[in-house]
């Protein structure tokens, strides 16, 4: 790769943390590439919550937004897919979908995480909008409505209590989570909430109400359907790197230290990637600090060359008398 060709900083992925990231070092007359897959993980929202002076905009619309804000400060955005990822000296080459290749200077990776779901039928195809996950992102949207809680794990319980706040019609289904503390029974109790026991077969949608089917052949209708996923980081490139993601009760995630750096060189992390709880707000601030931290490495390198070629320089026009 010639200098011409080099980029300060590539950012993989294109939501939220990986375009802030993008205006701070564009700001900051870096040269930037932005490589966006083009699959935002909150696609299917209705709208972005809890983001000041944005809230209730529509994802994609947050997005476009953000592309035209990362242009005007310069920054290149590439569509596609990056699949791989190697380190040549000082310098990451990553490898495109499409066969290109493109390198640079340090990697931000903002590649977000992949949802993954109970193994019931039904649940995707109202993914984000009557199956919902997060009482801060959706539980305004039902408030005093029918919530079902699907009982997957020991998150479950808090889930239930979360949006007990917001709706006094709250039914856990307890599918495969374990069995509750007698605290934990003696809560539900004194909330209201009703327990139904066995397993959920599917679950199928009928306009703006969702029908629970147990494999009992029961059926519970209600208006929002509260799962908990698995939140599993796209790490893929970070272990191309030889970066360990580490497991987590929610998922896995790329750990990281202050602003987003990770133990691998060169390499910051921001948004969901590292930070599976992130919302768009929160996911936004640490791009933000990621890019800042990335020109501040940056420019403690060129600072440091400078003072190399200025010493260079100064012996070649003034060398030592010969002894």
């Amino acid at each position: 790769m010639t200098r011409a060709n080099l980029y300060d900083v590539a950012i993989v992925g294109g939501g939220a943390a990986g375009l802030s990231a993008a205006v701070a070092l564009g700001r900051s007359v870096r040269r930037v590439v932005v490589i966006d897959a083009g699959e935002p993980r909150n696609a299917s929202a209705e709208g972005a919550h809890n983001l000041l002076g944005r809230e209730g905009t529509a994802p994609l619309t947050l997005l476009q937004a953000g592309r035209a804000e990362a242009r005007s400060y310069g920054a290149e955005l590439r569509p596609g897919r990056a699949v791989g990822v190697r380190r040549e000296g000082d310098v990451f080459v990553l490898t495109l979908a499409s066969g290109g290749e493109l390198a640079a200077r340090r990697l931000i990776l903002a590649t977000g995480l992949a949802d993954e779901l109970p193994d019931v039928p039904g649940l995707r195809e109202h993914w984000g909008r009557r199956v919902l996950h997060c009482a801060y992102c959706h539980g305004w949207e039902v408030r005093g409505q029918l919530v079902g809680i699907l009982g997957a794990g020991p998150q479950s319980i808090h889930q239930a209590l979360l949006f007990r706040q917001l709706t006094e019609h709250v039914t856990l289904f307890r599918h495969t989570m374990p069995e509750p503390s007698d605290e934990q029974w003696e809560q539900l109790a004194a909330l209201g909430i009703e327990v139904v026991d066995g397993a959920v077969a599917r679950v199928d949608g009928d306009g703006d109400k969702l029908a629970v089917v147990l494999e009992t052949g029961q059926t519970a209708n209600v208006d929002a359907l509260v799962v908990a996923p698995r939140f599993m980081a796209r790490g893929e490139l970070f272990e191309q790197l030889r970066g360990q993601l580490v497991d987590h009760p929610m998922g896995r995630f790329i750990p990281t230290g202050p602003m987003g750096a990770t133990d691998v060189a060169g390499v910051w992390a921001a948004g969901n990637s590292s930070d599976l709880s992130a919302m768009v707000s929160s996911a936004a601030g640490a791009g933000v600090a990621a890019g800042v931290a990335v020109n501040a490495d940056l420019i403690a390198e060129e600072a440091h060359a400078a003072v190399e070629s200025r010493v260079a320089t100064s012996q070649l026009s003034n060398p030592s008398p010969a002894r």
